[in-house]
């Protein structure tokens, strides 16, 4: 056997293993989306991003705490200064909460109330970042195809290689390319440090986004209707029986009169955010079954610094055998030696 031979035998199997090697990863890419079930679950997220996407500003978020703190002060001012007026000295809560059944109904159940949502919108305002990097990420609706579309290329340029040898120093062009192309686009999208963000979003909201939380929480809505329509249905009018006209209550107890004329619009203003929750607690139980998202970059990373450098190391491969297929007709012939010409002559 040549020695140009004896080199292309020793190189060949070293370069289709290389493109086998290649084939797999580039399968493992397209195979992930369905193990993980991405098809499903990246577009039940996308739906949750979508849905939370009008209360997620900080403008909308401050006015719920605004909204709550109106609550409290109305609740507070009814407590006291109403109390005290219609008790005509020192507020008596007992006598003020058998006059006003309703209200001491609510009244009682607002601590905790006041509590539980404060410390509701305070995690949600807390995860605006985290939640405007994820939202700044590709839509998860096309999550699953950064994974099958370079893992089918992956796996055709090197089937096709093996396939077809006279394609080879094209393909292995091709596989660097795409190899690079994995490894740049986390970076591009800044998924190292956006992923981590995601990570701790969903972490949060992991007590948040369930159905017996939101279930508690909408229960809270009818509590507090029913309080406002007391203050409003009952500790006003006995304000007004008492001599005082609607503008000497409002002036007389601004934040009574403020919550009575606010409720309206503190309603419309909450409850489409809870009503955005209780419809994306499967939504949100589907993105958290998903890997943690810190992972997601190095799904991308690894694969395309392996495929980039086994791509290169075939090409440098080749690189060897034509250097060894170019070495110099004479070098790799026996030497010839020839008989001195007396020699030769019989001299």
């Amino acid at each position: 056997m040549s020695l140009r031979e004896e080199q292309r035998s020793a190189a060949s199997p070293a370069r289709r293993w290389t493109l086998v090697a290649v084939a797999l990863l580039g399968l493992a890419l397209v195979v992930a989306p369905f193990t993980f079930g991405m098809f499903t679950k990246g577009p039940e997220g996308a739906t949750m991003m979508s849905a939370f996407r009008p209360f997620m500003h900080a403008p909308t978020l401050d006015g719920y705490q605004a909204d709550l703190r109106q609550i409290d002060a109305g609740v507070q001012q009814t407590d006291g200064s109403v109390n005290a007026f219609l008790s005509g000295g020192a507020p008596d809560t007992a006598a003020f909460d058998a006059f006003f059944p309703d209200f001491a109904s609510f009244d009682h159940q607002w601590p905790a109330i006041d509590a539980k949502m404060t410390n509701l919108m305070s995690q949600v305002q807390g995860n605006l970042g985290n939640y405007q990097a994820i939202a700044a990420l590709p839509s998860f609706n096309l999550f699953a195809w950064f994974f099958v579309i370079p893992g089918a290329l992956l796996a055709l340029l090197a089937l096709g290689a093996l396939a077809f040898p006279a394609w080879r120093r094209g393909a292995r062009g091709a596989l660097v390319v795409v190899g690079v192309g994995l490894v740049v686009a986390p970076i591009a999208f800044q998924m190292f440090s956006r992923a981590p963000d995601g990570t701790r979003m969903m972490t949060t909201f992991r007590t948040m986004e369930t159905t017996q939380n939101v279930e508690q929480i909408q229960s809270y809505f009818g509590t507090m209707a029913e309080g406002q329509g007391a203050i409003r249905l009952d500790v006003v009018p006995a304000l007004e029986r008492r001599g005082l006209s609607a503008a000497q209550v409002a002036t007389q107890f601004p934040a009574v009169a403020t919550l009575d004329a606010n409720w309206v619009h503190i309603l419309n203003d909450m409850t489409p955010m809870i009503g955005a929750m209780s419809d994306n607690v499967a939504n949100y139980q589907a993105m958290r079954s998903l890997p943690p998202m810190t992972l997601f970059p190095w799904f991308f990373v690894i694969p395309g610094a392996l495929v980039a450098g086994l791509a290169l190391a075939a090409g440098s491969g080749r690189r060897r055998e034509s250097e060894a297929a170019s070495v110099p007709f004479d070098a790799v012939l026996e030497p010839i030696t020839v008989p001195p010409l007396s020699v030769r002559e019989g001299v």
